[in-house]
């Protein structure tokens, strides 16, 4: 594990979480993949889940390896300790940056000389008085492929990302229908998207992670589209247990799955897809409309149209049949 101290960067208060917090500690943990994930967007029979959710919930086990270093430090120091891992506004990636882990890339995520784009964020706020550390300094030069690469054109400019464009936010985050002109660039993934991780230069110098806990699992390691299409919530509870995919809900994840479908061109996953069409979600409801207009034939979708829509209560799967008859 990666770290190193900073002192406190007064303008993101850190003294509202700890009003006795003099320090700040930033941590950095690799979970840099033995493979390159952009390879399976190719694989469109499978649902593709973006490397950092593939293992153990990184908030369990960084916060682990946190709560130890802050043990040690409380020893030595006799202050006070508050460990941080995504549960608090506190802005870890300007924090890292200032503490000399790394540079905010063009892509606005941490990036190491050591480590590339694969990295886990988290803080120690503590009372105790530590010497700064030098700022990283920014390495991206004139590289801007994490821009380039991006399916949806989420940056409008370097170091500046749109959320609302983004397909990690789309995806996971937002609990809405995806809007229609974000479900192709979608192509198969089903949980975030690493496309501007995976081809940023840096990444040649890192090593895998050596974090176990992090290592894909076979059943969330880019799982079919047919079997997430199929999915309930039990099993969707147990399949995910442990893992930052089980937070976003079966209702999204499927939602996500009908899209990759309707991507796939596969026109075996329709049995699946028209189940759906009786599912309690509207939101998988909506995307097996969608997910159908681009898979079936049109006669077969007019029937499907006939016998759905007039028993459909919901507006917003009713207008999606209705978009999709246009």
């Amino acid at each position: 594990m990666a770290w190193m101290e900073t002192t406190l960067e007064r303008r993101r208060d850190p003294k509202a979480l700890m009003p006795n917090a003099r320090s700040v500690i930033a941590v950095a943990m690799s979970y840099a993949p033995d493979t390159n994930p952009m390879e399976a967007l190719s694989q469109t029979s499978r649902g593709l889940i973006s490397v950092y959710a593939k293992g153990r919930d990184y908030h369990d086990v960084l916060k682990g390896r946190l709560k130890q270093l802050a043990g040690y430090l409380a020893s030595r120091s006799g202050e006070d300790v508050k460990v941080f891992v995504d549960t608090a506004p506190l802005m870890e990636k300007p924090l890292a940056a200032a503490g000399g882990i790394g540079w905010q890339g063009k892509h606005t995520n941490l990036v190491s000389r050591e480590h590339g784009s694969w990295l886990f964020l988290g803080a120690i706020l503590t009372a105790a008085e530590l010497p700064p550390d030098t700022a990283g300094r920014d390495n991206c030069g004139r590289c801007q492929r994490c821009l380039d690469v991006c399916p949806t054109a989420a940056f409008p400019a370097p170091y500046q990302l749109d959320a609302r464009r983004c397909l990690a936010y789309l995806s996971i985050e937002s609990k809405a229908h995806i809007p229609v002109e974000f479900r192709k660039p979608m192509g198969n993934r089903v949980y975030g998207c690493d496309d501007c991780l995976a081809v940023c230069p840096w990444n040649k110098f890192a090593s895998a992670a050596r974090e176990a806990k992090f290592a894909a699992r076979v059943e969330t390691d880019n799982p079919p589209i047919a079997e997430l299409i199929a999915i309930d919530d039990r099993a969707f509870r147990e399949r995910f247990a442990g893992t930052p995919v089980k937070r976003t809900g079966r209702d999204r994840i499927v939602r996500n799955a009908l899209i990759a479908a309707g991507n796939s061109q596969d026109r075996t996953m329709i049995p699946l897809v028209e189940e759906r069409l009786k599912d309690e979600s509207e939101l998988v409801r909506a995307m097996a409309v969608w997910a159908l207009s681009q898979l079936a034939d049109p006669d077969h979708f007019a029937d499907l149209r006939k016998a759905y829509l007039p028993r459909e209560a919901d507006p917003d799967v009713r207008n999606e049949w209705e978009a999709q008859s246009a």
